[in-house]
């Protein structure tokens, strides 16, 4: 039955859009932090709230039908519209404010930048709560501009026109072995290089990916011997004779106790730009401006450098 008078579950959006953006149930539930079945019973209810099946498997994916692709344009329209109108006039005050950011992260930045933020955020925005994602690259200009995510902090390109970045900082990768590693001595040449064994992290960084890319083409290559988790790199590289490539600011500060060796790698990468990401559908927020003016004023600071008060009138 085609109850086209009810009212129409705001949710149900949020489903449509990201049926529409990723062809999958799975990742559409995955992206909004939904079981399979509770997506399968939200497109149920599109189905039945516009009388059309507006999404159809065809092999792996879900395709839209002709009514959802003349559907999706006046929707997204509708939705930016009550988005822009849910913003005007409310105002934000970081001092009292309970409100919950969702912030994509990289695995990188969360483990370097996100205890510097949030030890921050809890001196100035006492009550405002975090909820970190991981940031996917591939995916994340969709997930801010529907509003599943509030911003986004890592080195990704994002090409979207309708995303605005501010610029957090530079950084690059290096090589890092333990401190009386066999070349912790020398300079690391391709030929000291191609001899290394590395453990090989997983991470979202398109810089880093370009890194694996380097050692898959050259024709002595080394070996990546383990793969795991970012985090888990610096006390496998502590206690072996693996290598691991990884960014010079996480590294310097890892570096305190000299327990390892820093070596310039025998080949260039692009340099890592760290930003703090928003969609500019949601300019008009002043609570999403705040926190990205915030976190970049916070997170632009040199590590190390004794803590400026960050003025939270001037945010927004």
């Amino acid at each position: 039955m085609n109850r086209i008078n009810d009212y129409l579950d705001l949710n149900l959006l949020r489903v449509f859009f990201a049926i529409w953006d990723l062809r999958s149930l799975t990742a559409a539930g995955e992206r909004l932090g939904l079981t399979q079945p509770a997506i399968s019973h939200a497109l149920r209810r599109l189905r039945d709230r516009f009388g059309d099946p507006l999404f159809v498997r065809v092999a792996n994916r879900m395709l839209p039908t002709d009514a959802a692709v003349r559907l999706h344009e006046p929707l997204d329209q509708a939705f930016e519209l009550l988005n822009r109108t849910l913003q005007s006039g409310i105002v934000f005050d970081p001092r009292v404010t309970e409100r919950t950011f969702r912030v994509a992260m990289s695995d990188i930045a969360e483990v370097y930048l996100m205890p510097r933020l949030v030890t921050e955020l809890s001196r100035i925005a006492p009550f405002i709560r975090v909820h970190i994602v991981p940031l996917v690259p591939d995916s994340v200009a969709n997930s801010m501009r529907s509003g599943e995510i509030d911003l986004a902090i890592g080195a990704v390109n994002v090409s979207d026109k309708d995303i605005a970045s501010i610029d957090i900082l530079k950084d690059r990768y290096i090589c890092m072995v333990r401190a009386n590693h066999p070349v912790a001595k020398s300079r690391l040449t391709r030929s000291s290089f191609s001899k290394l064994r590395f453990f090989f992290t997983r991470t979202t960084s398109t810089v880093y990916q370009l890194a694996e890319q380097w050692l898959a083409n050259e024709a002595i290559r080394p070996q990546i011997a383990v793969r795991g988790h970012f985090t888990a790199a610096p006390e496998i590289v502590r206690h072996s004779d693996l290598a691991a490539i990884f960014p010079r600011m996480l590294a310097l500060d890892l570096h305190r106790a000299r327990d390892f060796q820093l070596l310039d790698l025998p080949f260039e990468l692009p340099p890592m730009e760290v930003k703090v990401h928003s969609h500019t559908r949601f300019a008009n927020d002043t609570g999403i401006r705040w926190m990205c003016q915030t976190s970049a004023a916070i997170l632009s600071r040199p590590a190390d450098s004794p803590r400026a008060k960050t003025d939270v009138r001037r945010c927004y």
